[in-house]
């Protein structure tokens, strides 16, 4: 069996979180810079022996600076010390027709702790350039504090500023290379 390797196509492929503000309302996020490189059997996914995502921290952007910076400092991702999130698949395993479990162990601030993410395959298909390109929605949970993002603030009437819930929410296309 060959190896193939797979890459990220950024013009297609979006990284965001949402996170509960004041529990009333949600607010979106986003790496703008991020990497993933798949190696698997031939097209099969489900053996695939390297699965590695990485995001710049500086690349963060919630669509308020005041806010981005504050994710950067020392009270969340620290992006001076720990200037990247990095997740490592180790097994990719088929749940039903188009849904798989991604398992894998994600680093954020220095802490890694084993993560599983729901995946929705889109397929494979050769694109009008002769690419061939595959398709994911990667989905998930995780809490925060597990990971050292542990800022807290409740307001006057004891409401809580920022959830410990943070949903992922991906769309990955990655292209074959020759």
């Amino acid at each position: 069996m060959a190896t193939t390797k797979w890459v990220v196509d950024p013009t297609h492929s979006e990284v965001q979180f949402k996170v509960k503000h004041l529990m009333i309302t949600t607010v979106t996020g986003y790496f703008s810079k991020y990497n993933v490189e798949v190696e698997t059997e031939d097209e099969d996914f489900t053996k695939a022996s390297r699965i590695v995502f990485t995001a710049d921290v500086d690349s963060i952007s919630t669509n308020n600076e005041q806010r981005d910076t504050h994710l950067k400092s020392p009270d969340f991702f620290d992006a001076a010390n720990h200037a990247q999130v990095r997740f490592e698949g180790n097994k990719f395993e088929k749940a039903s027709d188009d849904q798989y479990k991604l398992h894998g162990d994600l680093t954020i601030r220095g802490t890694t702790k084993p993560v599983t993410v729901n995946v929705e395959f889109g397929g494979i298909v050769v694109d009008p350039y002769g690419q061939t390109k595959a398709g994911f929605t990667v989905t998930g949970k995780i809490n925060r504090k597990e990971f050292g993002l542990s800022w807290d603030a409740v307001t006057e009437a004891g409401s809580v500023v920022v959830s410990d819930e943070i949903k992922l929410n991906s769309d990955i296309q990655l292209v074959k290379q020759g």
